[in-house]
C-alpha cells in the first residue's frame, strides 16, 4: 500500500510540473490567439498567480480541517478542468475564460504542492527513509518533459487546442492514478489536541518555534534561488549577453535538468551525511553558481554556472521540508507552515528582483538570491532533528495512531 500511496504522490507532482511547462511553452501562442497586448497578457496571466497565492496560503488551514488527501486529489482535477478551459477559450479569443483557467491551473497547483510536502514528510517519518527529494524530482522531470514536448510541438506548429487538449489528457489520466491510489497514512495525536474532521487541532501550542523559523529561512532562500532562476535566467541571457531568445530557453533548460539531476541523485548523500551538512553545502555550491553568473563575462560561462546554481539549490527546499516534518506529532502543522514560506518567496521573490534589476541591472539584483543562499549555510544546523536522537537523514518514525 506504501508504494502506490507514494507513486499517487509521485505522480500528482509530475503532472504539475508538466501541466505548468505545457502552459509556459505556449504562452505566446495564447497571447496571438487572444489578439493581446502586453498590457491585457499581463492581466491575463495574473490569473495563474493569484490563483496560485490564494491556494498556497488556504492550503495551510484546509490541510487541517479536511487532511491531505481531499487536497490532492482536488490539486490533481482543478489544473485538468483548467488546461481544458485555456485549450477551448483561447483560440475562441475569450480572454476572461483563459484568466479563469489559469486561476484553475494556479489554485490547484499550490493546494496540491501544500498536500503533497505534508503528506510525502509522513511517508518520511513511516518508512525511515527520504521521499520528499524524489517528490520535488518528480515535478522537475514533469518540468522538463513538459518543456521539451512544448517546443518540439511550437517548433512543428501544432495548433495550441492540439496541444492542450493532448496536455489535458495526459494531466487527467495522472490525476486519476493518484486520486485512486491515495491512501494518506495514520498521524499521531498529541495530548492537548483535539479531532475535529479530519485531522488532530493543537488548541494550546504553536509550533511556530525557534527551529521552524529558521527552517522556513532555508525554504525561502532555496525557492527564492529557485524562482529567481526560472523567471529571470531567460532575460539575463539576452538582455545581459545579447544571446538569442533560444540560447536563454536553453539554458533555463540546463538549469532544470541540473535540479532534475540533483534531486535525484542526491539521496543517497542524505542518508550517509545527513540533512544539514547537505542543505550547507548545497547552500555553499549554489551561492558559487549565482556569483559566477553575476560576474560571468561571457555566455557561455554563465550557461556553465546556471548548472551549477541548479544543482546546488535542487536539494535544499525538499530536505528543509522533510527536516519540518521530523516531529511526531505536529509534522504536518510544521511542514505547512515551512512550505507555505518557500513557496510564497518563489511567487513574490522574482518580481522583487525585476524591480531592483530595473534599477541595477539584473546581474546585480542577482547578488539578494546569493547572499539569501549565504544565510542558509548559516541556519543549516536547524535541519538536525526536531526530535532528539534523530539525524543521518532518517525521518522520525510514525506512531500508530488515529488516521488521517
Amino acid at each position: 500500500m506504501i508504494g502506490r500511496h507514494r507513486a499517487a504522490l509521485f505522480a500528482t507532482s509530475t503532472m504539475t510540473g508538466f501541466g505548468i511547462a505545457s502552459w509556459i511553452t505556449r504562452t505566446p501562442a495564447v497571447r496571438d490567439e487572444l489578439g493581446a497586448s502586453i498590457e491585457a497578457m499581463g492581466i491575463v496571466l495574473l490569473g495563474l498567480s493569484i490563483g496560485s497565492m490564494i491556494g498556497i496560503l488556504g492550503a495551510g488551514a484546509l490541510v487541517r480541517r479536511l487532511g491531505t488527501r481531499p487536497l490532492i486529489v482536488l490539486g490533481g482535477a482543478l489544473p485538468v478542468v483548467g488546461m481544458l478551459l485555456v485549450a477551448l477559450l483561447a483560440p475562441a479569443q475569450a480572454a476572461a475564460g483563459v484568466w479563469a483557467g489559469l486561476f484553475l491551473i494556479g489554485f490547484g497547483s499550490g493546494v496540491a504542492e501544500i498536500g503533497l510536502n505534508v503528506e510525502a514528510a509522513a511517508v518520511e517519518r513511516h518508512i525511515g527513509r527520504p521521499v520528499v527529494p524524489m517528490l520535488h524530482a518528480c515535478f522537475s522531470l514533469g518540468t522538463v518533459i513538459g518543456g521539451a514536448a512544448g517546443i518540439a510541438l511550437t517548433a512543428t506548429r501544432t495548433p495550441v487546442v492540439v496541444h492542450l487538449l493532448v496536455a489535458t489528457v495526459v494531466m487527467a489520466g495522472l490525476a486519476t492514478f493518484a486520486a485512486v491510489n491515495l491512501r494518506p497514512l495514520p498521524r499521531a495525536v498529541a495530548a492537548d489536541t483535539t479531532t475535529t474532521g479530519a485531522v488532530a487541532t493543537p488548541r494550546l501550542r504553536s509550533v511556530i518555534t525557534v527551529q521552524v523559523l529558521l527552517i522556513a529561512v532555508i525554504t525561502l532562500a532555496m525557492a527564492f534561488a529557485e524562482g529567481a532562476a526560472s523567471d529571470w535566467l531567460p532575460l539575463l541571457m539576452t538582455t545581459d549577453h545579447d544571446a538569442p531568445e533560444v540560447v536563454g530557453s536553453l539554458v533555463f533548460t540546463g538549469f532544470a535538468l541540473a535540479m532534475f539531476v540533483g534531486r535525484s541523485a542526491g539521496t543517497p548523500f542524505v542518508t550517509r551525511f545527513g540533512r544539514a551538512p547537505v542543505i550547507r553545502v548545497c547552500a555553499v555550491v549554489g551561492a558559487v553558481g549565482v556569483l559566477l553568473v553575476v560576474v560571468s563575462p561571457n555566455p557561455v560561462l554563465t550557461a556553465a554556472a546556471a548548472g551549477v546554481w541548479g544543482l546546488g539549490i535542487a536539494l535544499g527546499f525538499p530536505l528543509a521540508i522533510s527536516a519540518a516534518g521530523d516531529h511526531p506529532t505536529d509534522g504536518d502543522r510544521r511542514v505547512s507552515v515551512v512550505a507555505t514560506a518557500g513557496y510564497v518567496a518563489f511567487l513574490a521573490g522574482p518580481p522583487a528582483l525585476g524591480f531592483l534589476g530595473e534599477h541595477l541591472g539584473l546581474q546585480t539584483a542577482m547578488l539578494v538570491p546569493a547572499a539569501l543562499l549565504v544565510v542558509a549555510v548559516v541556519v543549516a544546523p536547524a535541519t538536525r532533528n526536531a526530535v532528539r536522537g534523530v539525524e543521518r537523514g532518517a525521518p522520525v518514525p510514525a506512531p500508530s495512531a488515529s488516521a488521517d
